[in-house]
């Protein structure tokens, strides 16, 4: 990461939803993102498992940051986003989404992520569009 860099990162550090959740930002470089989220009890859905909208949070987080690397915080929106659930997670375990960018245009962009347990099991994908301002 550069001192150029500095601004996003303190911008995305100050995110309160992400805050709420407990997601922290592990890496923010030239269009990739790396977040990271403890299960806890609060992540947790009725049967007992690590809440999909959790999970849909901390990839789009490693997305936004993915992009947000390339042009600036508040620069672009979300156009669409799609996450595949893969495997269910428990309390105690530590999800890591990963995220890149790999292909961009002039006013968009698309952001693809995995998250998977500390221990490598891939537990979600997820893809997304952002419109660039």
């Amino acid at each position: 990461m550069t001192d150029n860099d500095e601004p996003i990162q303190t911008e995305l550090f100050d995110d309160p939803f992400c805050n709420a959740l407990d997601i922290t930002f592990d890496e923010v470089e030239d269009g990739t993102a790396t977040t990271r989220m403890s299960v806890t009890e609060s992540h947790l859905n009725f049967a007992g498992v690590l809440h999909g909208g959790a999970v849909f949070t901390l990839a789009d987080a490693a997305a936004g940051a993915a992009l947000s690397s390339r042009i600036g915080p508040d620069a672009s929106i979300a156009l669409e986003a799609n996450v595949s659930f893969l495997e269910a997670v428990d309390v105690g375990e530590t999800v890591i989404a990963t995220a890149e960018v790999p292909h961009e245009s002039r006013k968009t962009a698309e952001m693809a992520v995995t998250v998977e347990t500390e221990t490598g099991e891939r537990v979600a994908s997820y893809r997304c569009r952002g419109y660039k301002f």
